[in-house]
């Protein structure tokens, strides 16, 4: 099955995107969720890991893979909360939330968006945060924490995984607006997490695993990082990264 006829899928699943009451009307809690992230087996994790609705009071109503998919599935079923991945094809996570301003400002029916990322970068999740995401999590957290974050999150709440939140009151400290790094701007969002990873000291196998993709693929990316960077070797390249503070 396709991503597109699995997103698709997802949406018909709850035709205008009517809520349900809490818990159909038990008195327990309940949450609406969407879940967008561009590779499959994550996506399924999660779901198998929080959407036993019974039990953890989540019901996952749509899933997407890109930028698009995200936008026409939150749309048509307006869930209470959306666990957004920041790195997507088409745009990425600031996209998605770019495009669902007016679905985060319904005084009545807000969309509250969770991101749920690989990346712990600083320059990631003050991106979200001031996209308009309500919080920020790494893909290490545990489940009972996921599920508690995520209900946290439809209350209202501001939820940032452990050192995170440091980054995002730094930045609204600061009366002056971030400088424009030119050179990294040249980078895609799957390559700054590839050279991230690379400076980390990572093997490319490593990073391959890491990110659901081939080591062709995490090759291709290395040596689209050194040519746009004018770099020899992924040395040179640790050491750019590390004048940045990327690491």
């Amino acid at each position: 099955m396709s991503e597109p006829t699995e997103a698709n899928a997802a949406a018909e699943a709850a035709p205008g995107g009517a809520p349900a009451g809490p818990a159909g009307g038990t008195g327990r809690r309940h949450v609406r969720v969407v879940l967008v992230d561009d590779h499959r087996m994550f996506r399924t994790g999660v779901q198998a890991e929080i959407g036993q609705t019974e039990q953890t009071g989540v019901e996952v109503v749509g899933e997407a893979a890109d930028v698009d998919q995200a936008v026409t599935v939150i749309t048509a079923t307006r869930p209470e909360v959306v666990l957004l991945d920041v790195h997507l094809p088409g745009g990425g996570g600031v996209e998605v939330l770019r495009r669902c301003v007016s679905l985060m400002g319904d005084a009545e029916r807000p969309v509250r968006f969770l991101a749920l990322s690989v990346s712990d970068a600083a320059e990631d999740v003050i991106g979200v945060i001031r996209g308009g995401a309500r919080g920020y999590v790494t893909k290490t957290i545990t489940g009972a924490d996921l599920i508690d974050s995520i209900f946290r999150v439809q209350e209202g709440d501001a939820v940032f995984s452990p050192r995170l939140a440091g980054f995002v009151l730094d930045a609204f400290a600061s009366t002056d607006a971030p400088p424009v790094d030119e050179d990294l701007d040249r980078l895609t969002q799957r390559e700054r997490e590839v050279l991230r990873l690379i400076a980390r000291g990572y093997a490319y196998k490593e990073i391959a695993k890491q990110l659901f993709i081939s080591v062709k693929t995490v090759e291709s990316h290395v040596s689209a990082v050194l040519r746009k960077l004018q770099l020899s070797n992924r040395h040179e390249l640790t050491r750019w990264a590390t004048a940045r503070r990327l690491v």
